[in-house]
């Protein structure tokens, strides 16, 4: 019996006193890690995870006003709500703010204090799409670089506006009302992409800020350019004019046989003829318009084996002409093209 019992008790674990909880490394963790409520405790309808102690979640949370805000938050979370408003003292507290994501909420400008930013001194990314305001909010932080404001119901911009801004590099005011921004957007010195689709243009803007990189009109009601549009665009390489009013007499000659562009975008247009490109234009969409016939020289004004087009896609489907309107000798032109839609 003796040597049964022995081992027996062999099996049976150790008390704590003689053996080491093989969970205590996982006790020892979660203890280790400290709630950081520097500036204030996280409000409880938010979450702020002690791994990430700069970071406030809110989004979705069904919230109607703003939570308090700790000092320490570089990134506030406050997405897919029903926020109505921003008061005085709502942000008064969040002086280290960099990134404050506020779209898909029920802004209303009205709602929104002239004083409710003036505190933001660091902010560069600020998210307003999807909201109810009609007008772009006053006194906007001078540091921000990233502006959503797109579906909206936005139907004016004044220089006022965006008056300062010297660091904006990205502009989203697509999906509004807009009918003209003046010159207001002249003083963006550091903007690379405005997109202004979707709106009820009926011009292109005027005075837009010379360095940009991308350029989007689409869904306007533009039904000409302006002479020598893209001539102060060295830096230029997407433009997008989709869905508008544009015809043959509406465009200046040559006035895509520009360098540097990449993309051109000219569809569901009224255009008759293909527009002369630059041989180093790489995307070009015409389609849905009324073009009739191939012309080879818009792209390569001469064919030999030294001119050729670095095209790579060419969308024509959806006009007047078939695959039997492309001239035998295309190939030599358009040998970077993979496929010629008709």
């Amino acid at each position: 019996m003796h040597p049964v019992i022995i081992f027996l008790s062999a099996l049976l674990p150790l008390s704590p006193c003689h053996a080491q909880d093989p969970f205590a490394w996982l006790y020892s963790r979660r203890s280790s890690i400290q709630v950081d409520n520097a500036g204030g405790e996280c409000p409880s309808e938010c979450d702020c995870p002690p791994t990430f102690p700069i970071a406030m979640y809110c989004d979705g949370r069904g919230l109607t006003a703003m939570p308090a805000i700790p000092s320490r938050m570089k990134y506030l979370y406050l997405q897919h709500n029903a926020i109505t408003a921003i008061s005085d003292s709502d942000l008064v507290n969040a002086t280290n703010l960099v990134w404050l994501m506020m779209h898909h909420n029920q802004l209303a400008s009205d709602g929104i204090s002239e004083k409710a930013f003036l505190k933001l001194g660091r902010l560069e990314r600020f998210y307003l799409q999807h909201n109810n305001l009609t007008s772009i909010p006053r006194n906007l932080p001078r540091t921000l670089r990233d502006l959503r404001i797109n579906h909206n119901n936005i139907e004016k911009v004044t220089p006022s506006d965006l008056e300062g801004m010297d660091n904006l590099t990205i502009l989203h005011l697509h999906d509004n009302a807009i009918t003209d921004v003046g010159a207001s957007l002249k003083s963006l010195t550091s903007l690379t992409l405005l997109d202004v689709s979707g709106n009820k243009l009926t011009k292109v803007p005027e005075a837009l800020p010379e360095q940009l990189h991308q350029l989007y009109l689409d869904s306007n009601s533009i039904a000409s350019l302006p002479e020598g549009f893209l001539a102060t665009f060295t830096q230029l390489q997407y433009l997008r004019i989709a869905s508008n009013q544009l015809t043959d007499k509406g465009l200046p000659s040559n006035i895509f046989n520009v360098t540097g562009l990449v993309e051109l975008d000219l569809s569901f247009n009224k255009l008759e003829r293909i527009p002369l490109v630059s041989t180093g234009l790489q995307h070009l969409y015409l389609q849905a318009n009324h073009i009739k016939e191939f012309t080879l020289g818009s792209f390569c004004p001469i064919v030999d084996v030294t001119n050729f087009s670095k095209l790579q896609t060419l969308r024509l489907d959806g006009n007047e002409i078939s695959q039997l309107d492309i001239p035998s000798d295309s190939s030599l032109c358009l040998r970077l093209a993979s496929s010629v839609d008709v």
